[in-house]
């Protein structure tokens, strides 16, 4: 697979929609597994569904798969309304989990299984094979069963059978679950090497944040059936729409308060820790109930009072977490209330850093913190 690709926020995007979920609702019963979903997927892109178990992320993979039919709405592919069409009929191929590799059958055979199923001749199916397998740097394991292979070659078959039929959508269900950490953080990239390469359209679906905004240029972030953000996993971590996604996504602090003004750009939040004063959101007004979101490392740790600062909350740490490439401090205020500040170990000694019992005092700038509802 080609090595150092694009960022994703960074390649160029078609604004035609490959995939367009329109109002989409799916229930079980009672429950409702997808709730009045719309949502428009570019052609090229790499997308990820991103939410907690049971937010209705794979059902609504499925639904576009055609293993599971809405009750409302319609979902469209390339324009083709895909409503009543077999999964066999669609142009999608979908690599699950556990990669559903067939044991008795070697490399080769698993990748060709698809096209013989299709009625491809021997000539083509033989050619596509030797193809996908340079693809996926698996050229010398053709003859080779899926027992002898480590995790990460067989998730690689698994990418070629499903790639194998050139489909127009490529839909992955936590693809890289059962690899160990190493192996998930370099298949990672590979992945997106291999979409930046062949220019298809990805969807992953995905709990794990860290894979979701490393690999896809946007993010959809589900909760309870609802579609409750899409955006770049820039404009989710740094710009959350609610305190459940600010939660979510990465590691936060939250105080929650009351608008009581605004002068020019900045507006003053009464919380618990004190009087706050961030950047002013359009939709907030005076008076209204907020969090004040502040991620950990926009949180800076002095051991004395910093003059001029705006936003200065005084503690005591109570733990801290070395982490290698950064500490973790967590700290209680003057009221009570914990907070989380993390710095990054630019020096190897880790001299000068505070001890459990040191005083400290924090400060953040007010575009560091945003304001959420609940």
């Amino acid at each position: 697979m080609p090595d150092h690709p694009a960022s994703p926020a960074d390649r160029p995007q078609s604004t035609t929609p490959m995939v367009r979920f329109d109002r989409v609702s799916k229930r079980f019963g009672d429950f409702t597994a997808v709730d009045n979903v719309s949502l428009d997927i570019a052609r090229g892109e790499f997308f990820a569904l991103l939410g907690p178990s049971g937010c209705g992320k794979t059902t609504l993979l499925r639904m576009l798969a055609g293993f599971e039919t809405p009750d409302e709405g319609d979902i469209r592919l390339d324009n083709e309304s895909m409503l009543g069409v077999p999964p066999y009929e669609r142009p999608v191929n979908m690599m699950f989990q556990s990669y559903a590799l067939f044991p008795h059958l070697t490399v080769a055979g698993n990748i060709a299984f698809g096209l013989r199923q299709e009625g491809w001749a021997r000539s083509d199916i033989d050619k596509r094979v030797a193809q996908m397998l340079v693809l996926v740097k698996l050229e010398q394991f053709g003859h080779r069963k899926p027992h002898q292979l480590s995790g990460g070659q067989r998730q690689r078959v698994a990418i070629a059978r499903a790639l194998a039929k050139s489909p127009k959508v490529f839909l992955l269900d936590e693809p890289l679950g059962a690899l160990d950490k190493k192996l998930r953080d370099e298949t990672q990239f590979e992945l997106m090497a291999l979409q930046q390469r062949l220019g298809l359209t990805f969807v992953i679906v995905t709990h794990d944040q860290e894979e979701a905004m490393t690999m896809a240029g946007r993010l959809g972030v589900m909760h309870a059936g609802k579609l409750v953000q899409v955006g770049t996993p820039a404009e989710i971590y740094e710009d959350p729409k609610t305190r459940w996604v600010a939660e979510f996504i990465g590691e936060v602090n939250l105080f929650e308060g009351n608008i009581s003004g605004h002068q020019g750009d900045l507006a003053s939040v009464d919380t618990r820790a004190g009087r706050l004063v961030v950047t002013r959101k359009d939709g907030f007004d005076d008076g209204q109930t907020v969090s004040v979101a502040v991620r950990p490392e926009k949180i800076e740790i002095a051991r004395e009072p910093v003059a001029g600062a705006l936003n200065m909350l005084h503690g005591t740490v109570v733990d801290i977490g070395y982490l290698g490439d950064l500490s973790v401090y967590k700290l209680r205020d003057q009221h009570g209330l914990m907070v989380k500040a993390s710095v990054a170990n630019k020096d190897r000694r880790a001299s000068g850093l505070l001890h459990r019992g040191d005083e400290a005092w924090l400060t953040f700038a007010p575009d560091a913190a945003v304001m959420v509802r609940d």
